[in-house]
């Protein structure tokens, strides 16, 4: 993609990644209600500008990967973990998702981490494929951890270690 920059995420990205949120929000990833205008702040106490790198398209918020610390604990320290995905339709198929996996991964080096984690809906085959292709493993899974749309979902663990 053309005049892509992936960038670590600023107070300025709020309002922005809020609405991106809002438009790729699909029981496919979320198991949260479905947002409502008028949209609350998309950064917060647990959800900082550092934790969010964003895709950013000719100026125009593309996607976004959330990478955090699994816990505060000391003891896995050594681990990241992915904690939100989202790329807007208009940049879908484009190789924009791969593209975030991969600097989610470069900035979790960056860190000092040596794995990364990621828990994913069992239905959303898009972005299993996508995180296989990248090598994560399923690592766990807890079945019928989910009710949407009517339906059980398993909660899946996916994993790799970070080698250079």
């Amino acid at each position: 993609m053309e005049n892509l920059i992936i960038r670590a995420a600023t107070e300025a990205d709020d309002g922005p990644l809020a609405e991106l949120d809002a438009r790729t929000w699909s029981t496919l990833h979320a198991v949260q209600p479905r947002p409502e205008p008028p949209y609350g702040p998309f950064f917060t106490e647990r959800n900082r500008p550092g934790h969010i790198l964003v895709a950013d398209a000719g100026g125009r918020h593309a996607g976004y990967i959330r990478l955090v610390p699994p816990t505060p604990l000391a003891v896995n320290a050594h681990v990241r973990q992915i904690q939100g995905l989202a790329v807007d339709d208009v940049f879908r198929g484009h190789g924009l998702g791969r593209a975030l996996v991969r600097a989610a991964m470069e900035e979790a080096r960056r860190q000092g981490a040596t794995r990364i984690t990621l828990r994913v809906l069992s239905h959303n085959a898009p972005a299993r494929s996508l995180y296989e292709a990248e090598g994560f493993a399923v690592e766990g899974v807890l079945p019928g951890e989910f009710l949407l749309d009517g339906g059980y979902v398993d909660d899946v663990l996916m994993g790799r270690a970070l080698t250079a």
